[in-house]
C-alpha cells in the first residue's frame, strides 16, 4: 500500500530520534540474523552519529547513547520472539519501510512500539 504525497511536514528533534530508532533496530536485527552476531553499541552510536550528520543535524552524547541502547533493547526484544525467517522478513520490512513510499502493518506497529520507547524514556529522562 503506497502512502498519499502530501507536503512534507516540518521535522521535529522528537520525529528525528523516532526515525533513528527505528532505523537503528532494523540495523541491529540485520546483523543479529545475518551473521548471528549483535553489534557493539559503539557500532549504533557511529551510525547515530553519522546519519543526521548526513542533513546537517547533530546529536547530544547523551542522546546518541540513548538511542543506541534503545534500539539494542527492542532489537533484543524482537528477535527473542521471532524465529530466523520471520526475523529475517521482519528485517526486509523494516528496511523496506525506511523509503517514505512504502508501508506496512509491520512498519506501523514496529513504529508505535519505537514511539512508545522513545516516550517512555524522555519521561524518565532528569
Amino acid at each position: 500500500m503506497a502512502r498519499e504525497k502530501t507536503s512534507p511536514s516540518p521535522v521535529t528533534d522528537r520525529g528525528i530520534h523516532l526515525v533513528l530508532l527505528f532505523a537503528l533496530v532494523a540495523e541491529h536485527l540485520s546483523i543479529c540474523y545475518e551473521p548471528r552476531q549483535w553489534p557493539k553499541e559503539a557500532r549504533a552510536v557511529s551510525l547515530v552519529t553519522d546519519w543526521p550528520a548526513r542533513s546537517g543535524r547533530r546529536l547530544r552524547v547523551d542522546e546518541r547513547r540513548q538511542l543506541a541502547a534503545l534500539s539494542g533493547q527492542l532489537a533484543r526484544q524482537i528477535a527473542a520472539t521471532l524465529g530466523r525467517e520471520a526475523g529475517l522478513q521482519t528485517v526486509h520490512e523494516m528496511m523496506e519501510s525506511l523509503d517514505s513510499d512504502h508501508q506496512s502493518e509491520i512498519e506501523r506497529s514496529l513504529m508505535v512500539e519505537c514511539e512508545r520507547m522513545l516516550d517512555g524514556a524522555l519521561a524518565d529522562r532528569p
